[in-house]
């Protein structure tokens, strides 16, 4: 228990301290606190290309494009398999000894008055069966490289204005000639709008035993045109694509 009533005497009054003499000199400043480094800025992320994969397989075309300009859908690859030399990425050199495989593009069109048809170089299909009032297109192929010599590869064209008159598009992409070799084509389908980023599909997976593959869908929701990644083969022609994706289209044998 502490006793409260027995407090310590206060020390002794002391005089007070003479105070230093003023110095001829004054003290140095005190320099200021260094400033820390301004943090780093994070990385800038490219808005060139979106690349679909199966965690991300869907990107609206008319939010990153609009609905204006023509959109090319390119399709590119490796027609010289791995290990021949002179076969680097995009540079398709054709010829028999190499092995080269021919690939070529085209799509399945639906639009929304119920026109269906098919663009393809097979059986000289270049431009859709079907035009618009005014005779417009909405969509074309802008040739066929037979040559495998195309450094630009192939070219499905849309046209971005008639959005409105598209209800879904399939675009696919067949072996014409060769073995099927998908993964030695390492094949890249690349849709490059007038403005805004590219959006590519690569065929990242393969099937030996298929000859066609749908690459990728373009779907009119609620006014948007929609792009899906499918990379979906088929073991079979136009005919069995067209029974896969239900377009229910009467089908003949063709060439080119």
């Amino acid at each position: 228990m502490v006793d409260y009533t027995k407090r310590p005497k206060p020390p002794a009054a002391q005089p007070p301290a003479t105070p230093p003499a003023p110095s001829a000199t004054p003290p140095a400043a005190t320099p200021p606190a260094a400033t820390p480094p301004a943090a780093a800025a994070p990385p800038s992320v490219s808005l060139s290309k979106v690349t679909l994969t199966k965690s991300a397989p869907s990107v609206s075309l008319t939010k990153t494009a609009g609905t204006t300009g023509l959109l090319r859908v390119n399709l590119n690859w490796n027609a010289r398999p791995a290990g021949q030399p002179g076969g680097g990425f995009l540079k398709r050199l054709a010829g028999a000894a190499s092995g080269a495989i021919d690939l070529d593009l085209g799509c399945l069109y639906e639009y929304a008055d119920g026109s269906k048809g098919v663009i393809q170089a097979l059986g000289n299909a270049f431009r859709g069966q079907h035009t618009l009032p005014d005779g417009g297109l909405v969509a074309w192929l802008d040739g066929d490289d037979r040559s495998g010599r195309s450094s630009g590869g192939e070219n499905l064209i849309v046209d971005l204005q008639h959005t409105a008159h598209i209800r879904r598009i399939v675009v696919f992409a067949f072996i014409y000639e060769g073995t099927p070799n998908w993964g030695a084509a390492d094949a890249v389908v690349t849709l490059i709008p007038a403005a805004g980023p590219q959006i590519e599909v690569r065929l990242d997976e393969h099937d030996p035993r298929a000859r066609m593959c749908a690459i990728a869908l373009l779907e009119n929701q609620g006014g948007q045109l929609v792009v899906h990644r499918e990379v979906r083969y088929v073991h079979g022609g136009q005919d069995v694509l067209d029974r896969e994706y239900g377009w229910g289209m009467d089908w003949a044998r063709g060439r080119k």
